[in-house]
């Protein structure tokens, strides 16, 4: 059995949806997901496991099911949860947690995707 050398990271994303519907929740999912895959350089082997939170307000599909949906992500250890809900925050959002082995070894050479109105949750962690 061959291990894996590279270091563990925790790759940061988040998106916005106009509404809770299961079409548009899906196809946002899948849009971060694999613009945080691309932007890191990462294979499916290197994915151990992916934490999502959705605000409140987000209700009608499981996110996590647009990924399974992908043969080569079917098995993948995914794991949704309802976000804080903290006056004030941001509405109708996404947020991934990708836990991979990565080829990049500093904490800086990691990309954190922030799409839509999600752009400025985070600006230290963009990554751009």
């Amino acid at each position: 059995m061959e291990y894996q050398t590279n270091p563990m990271r925790g790759i940061r994303g988040a998106i916005t949806v106009e509404r809770d519907n299961a079409n548009e929740i899906a196809t946002a999912t899948l849009l971060l997901f694999e613009t945080m895959i691309e932007k890191n350089q990462l294979e499916p082997d290197d994915i151990t496991a992916v934490f999502i939170t959705v605000t409140h307000d987000l209700k009608s599909t499981f996110p996590a099911r647009a990924i399974r949906e992908i043969e080569k992500y079917r098995f993948l250890p995914i794991m949704c949860a309802q976000e804080i809900p903290v006056e004030g925050a941001i509405e109708r959002c996404i947020r991934l947690m990708v836990i991979a082995f990565c080829p990049q070894i500093r904490h800086e050479a990691i990309h954190h995707v922030y799409l839509r109105e999600a752009q400025n949750l985070r600006l230290d962690l963009r990554g751009e």
